[in-house]
């Protein structure tokens, strides 16, 4: 029986191992495999609300395990740390608890095609200072890290007497998470007033969003730029565009002309790459984001038998671009890779990988959202606000939910959590 090993259960490794143990582990014409290092998935763009506090993983993840139970795959909790392509195997680092204790020596997965959805981790650029003293919002670890410095920061601003004390944010990088987080953080901070800080509200929060660039949303149309830029105004929030961080200390970040910007909590969300390990690896070509090197049929130009999806995939475009690190690249990835596997397996011929631009949206939390719409969407970029890009905006998640669970479980998900946004807290307390 073909063995099929995915390694990475994001957006889109979870996408393909739903679709692959539905085509062919059901049918018995293949047993899968996929591994994480986590017990949870979370779709990536909700991780700034996470981080926020407006969402749980509880009731927004998917358990792995649940999830293969369900399907038919198998599920390995687990991180990779080497693969030896050549004998078509991948090993796992040692398991332990939080006490420290082992809980499962060096394991060995053997494959057949092997499909690596590794994602990304945030890219300090090697900024002095920055790995030290900041938070990253590239897992869902991260993510719950920074929640749980959010609240302590809260409850210490709420016991303040003075009205000038405010709680104090700079977050450096100015796309989606950046801007997204910061409006986030303006609605919780007026949702604690409601859970036991009755003298929290924004009007006690200074939040900071540092650009390198001429303008936030850089990889985005200059108009949703615009309309973003004047939302965050609105709420207080300081927009510094072609400000430079050259370095980081505790409780500040340092500019290029030497002046700090002070923060209670340092945020860095300037940028991705692929997770370091890859180039230590020596097995594959890479490119100056660490992204594994691919053909058109989405292979490693080093061993066809190992496919690459999601922001840890390096495709160039006909234009000369790179395929860009977002949910729906990982989606359309997904796509491709598994009409391929099922193709080797039927003996067609497989398809040639074409991205899709379909717009991009940036929601403010409950302010504003903002975006275009393009691609065979539209017959030309749309610019869009308001009501309709929420809903343009739920829809992808809802999208993402219908390709991992399928169409009857992902309506009752969505039931559930509608459910719980009316009778459950706005605001995740611990």
């Amino acid at each position: 029986m073909l063995r099929i090993v995915i390694v990475g259960g994001g957006a889109g490794g979870l996408e393909l191992v739903s679709k692959l143990s539905k085509k062919l582990g059901k049918k018995g014409l293949a047993h899968i495999t996929l591994v994480d290092r986590n017990q949870t998935h979370l779709w990536k763009p909700l991780l700034h609300e996470v981080a926020a506090g407006v969402i749980d993983k509880n009731s927004d993840g998917v358990d792995y395990r649940m999830h293969a139970a369900r399907f038919g795959y198998h599920f390995q909790l687990g991180t990779m740390s080497n693969v030896n392509a050549e004998n078509k195997t991948i090993y796992l680092d040692p398991l332990y608890d939080d006490a420290g204790e082992l809980l499962l020596k060096e394991r060995t997965i053997n494959y057949d095609y092997l499909v690596l959805a590794v994602g990304s981790v945030s890219n300090d650029f090697g900024t002095p200072g920055v790995a030290e003293h900041s938070f990253f919002l590239d897992s869902l670890s991260q993510a719950e890290r920074f929640h749980k410095a959010l609240l302590n920061q809260l409850l210490r601003i709420n016991q303040e007497k003075s009205d000038s004390a405010k709680l104090s944010i700079a977050i450096v990088g100015g796309g989606a998470t950046g801007t997204e987080l910061a409006a986030e953080l303006h609605h919780v901070a007026n949702l604690a007033k409601n859970y036991g800080m009755p003298e929290m509200s924004a009007s006690r929060l200074k939040i900071s969003i540092i650009e390198a660039g001429e303008s936030i949303l850089p990889a985005l149309p200059e108009r949703i730029a615009t309309s973003a830029r004047i939302a965050l105004t609105k709420l207080g929030v300081d927009v510094l565009e072609n400000t430079r961080i050259s370095s980081a200390r505790k409780g500040a970040f340092i500019t290029s002309d030497d002046k700090p910007i002070e923060a209670d909590l340092l945020v860095w969300a300037a940028g991705v790459k692929a997770p370091d390990f890859i180039q230590q690896l020596g097995v594959f070509e890479t490119n100056r984001a660490q992204q594994i090197l691919v053909n058109k049929h989405l292979q490693s130009t080093t061993c066809e038998t190992i496919f690459v999806l999601g922001d840890c995939c390096g495709f160039m475009q006909d234009n000369g671009k790179w395929v860009p690190p977002r949910a729906q690249s990982a989606h359309q990835m997904a796509n491709t890779v598994a009409a391929n596997i099922i193709g080797i397996v039927r003996g067609n011929v497989m398809k040639d990988y074409k991205y899709v631009d379909y717009g991009s949206l940036v929601h403010l939390s409950k302010y504003s959202t903002v975006g275009s719409l393009m691609g065979s969407l539209v017959s030309s970029s749309m610019f869009i606000e308001g009501r309709l890009a929420r809903l343009v905006y739920i829809s992808l998640y809802n999208m993402h939910q219908f390709a991992v669970h399928g169409w009857l479980k992902a309506i009752l998900v969505l039931l559930s959590r509608k459910v719980s946004n009316i009778v459950g807290p706005k605001l995740k307390l611990h």
